[in-house]
């Protein structure tokens, strides 16, 4: 049980050397996580469409 107690002690202590990002920078790097994903999503997409039509036509001569 002390190691137990010392672990959640030291990671408290831990936790204040933390540098915390700001609330400007949180909604920012969120903003860029959500734009990049949705392009990436947008960017499979188009290749997906791309490869089925490729395939098609190869399959279909």
């Amino acid at each position: 049980m002390n190691k137990l107690t010392n672990y959640f002690k030291d990671t408290r202590s831990e936790m204040k050397h933390v540098s915390w990002p700001t609330q400007n920078q949180t909604v920012n790097f969120t903003i860029m996580v959500l734009g990049i994903s949705i392009f990436t999503g947008l960017l499979l997409g188009l290749f997906d469409i791309i490869f089925q039509l490729g395939l098609k036509e190869f399959i279909l001569q």
